[in-house]
């Protein structure tokens, strides 16, 4: 089926756990090697009140680590042990999954692609070093923006990256509020998790 027949103009796609996949081991490592219980540095790196200010750029990415690295000081047991923790944490830019990569190649030569991610200021280096900065037609980071998913403006300034009507764009993500609130933003939405899911939301669009 084209794209037109479909009725769809633009596709807006998550990144994680979509196109970019966490390797738990690693934390899983980090956690066993520095003697702390499972789940310390996301509870630290994660909690809503320092990751929100990080993903919306009200405080830079190395702001936010730096707060990551004082939160988990006393499970720690010194400033020392938790700035090399949250360094070697740091070093992980994900992997990017070559399936999934492969869709949004061949979907860009029918469609525009836009990445809409909820994302801190060092997004776009990360792209780089994974060697996908070129994978996308446009990157609608919400730390550029100053606001994240599910916010229903980020729908409406990436369809707008798109060159496309909100009606005429389809979103494909991970987390089912972002995929709720796409729908609610008048978009064709669909929940996918990984390169099978990406494959069935795309299937409008693939030869």
């Amino acid at each position: 089926m084209s794209a037109s027949a479909a009725g769809i103009a633009a596709v807006l796609c998550d990144l994680d756990g979509v196109i970019r996949h966490w390797d738990r081991r690693v934390t899983e490592d980090l956690h066993r090697r520095h003697g702390l219980p499972a789940g310390t540095l996301e509870a630290a790196a994660f909690a809503p009140e320092r990751l929100l200010p990080a993903v919306t750029g009200a405080v830079r990415d190395a702001e936010w680590r730096a707060a990551v690295r004082e939160a988990l000081v006393p499970a720690c047991g010194s400033e020392e042990r938790a700035r090399v923790l949250v360094e070697e944490w740091s070093r992980h830019p994900g992997r990017a999954d070559e399936e999934a990569l492969a869709l949004i190649a061949e979907v860009r030569a029918r469609v525009p692609v836009v990445l809409v991610a909820n994302a801190t200021d060092r997004l776009e280096p990360d792209l780089s070093r994974l060697g996908i900065a070129g994978a996308f037609d446009a990157i609608a980071n919400s730390a550029r923006l100053g606001f994240a998913k599910p916010d229903a403006r980020v729908y409406a300034v990436a369809a707008t990256m798109a060159g496309a009507p909100a009606g005429r764009c389809l979103f494909i993500g991970d987390s089912p509020a972002d995929v709720a609130a796409a729908g609610a933003a008048g978009m064709r939405a669909v929940l996918a998790r990984g390169a099978a899911g990406l494959r069935t939301a795309l299937a409008p669009l693939l030869g």
